[in-house]
């Protein structure tokens, strides 16, 4: 056995190396601080968000609007991490989930985007330095520029 073949064969029992391995599954770690129950009024709507620690792989989340009473709109949310990387999966009302891959994290903000998407093709989530939860959806719909933006405070259950 040459030289090379002995290194070889020690790193692949040593699980230094692997071939044919797939690629690591991204941590959803620096994500975390998106967890929790945020709640906020806009227009009359009180809105809420809430948003499970990532376990497993997933952060899951739910957000509804109440306005007069009366749940006017409502979406499941979840945050996946595979080996193709992060990607959010949003669920308004009753519609099948979109996907949307994640293409910056960087502190507390996080952008994911879905080009073929109608709207919104971009979904940002940031933090302020007052511990506000933000939210902005933006794109183009019907051929123009446009964008909804959302502020909560964390809340308890």
């Amino acid at each position: 056995m040459t030289k090379s073949a002995v290194t070889l064969a020690f790193l692949l029992l040593t699980g230094s190396i692997t071939i044919g391995a797939s690629s690591p599954t991204p941590d959803l770690a620096k994500l975390a601080w998106l967890a929790g129950n945020w709640t906020g009024t806009q227009d009359g709507v009180e809105m809420e968000e809430l948003w499970q620690k990532p376990k497993g792989n997933t952060m899951l989340a739910v957000h509804r609007d109440v306005k007069g009473g009366r749940t006017v709109s409502f979406e499941f949310m979840r945050i996946e991490a595979t080996a193709d990387g992060i990607t959010y999966w949003g669920s308004p009302r009753d519609r099948p989930a979109t996907p949307f891959k994640m293409i910056e994290l960087g502190g507390k903000r996080v952008v994911f985007e879905n080009t073929e998407h109608d709207f919104p093709q971009r979904i940002i989530y940031w933090m302020s330095d007052d511990r506000s939860l933000h939210a902005k959806i933006e794109g183009k719909l019907k051929g123009e520029p446009a964008s909804e933006e959302w502020t909560w405070r964390r809340s308890a259950l």
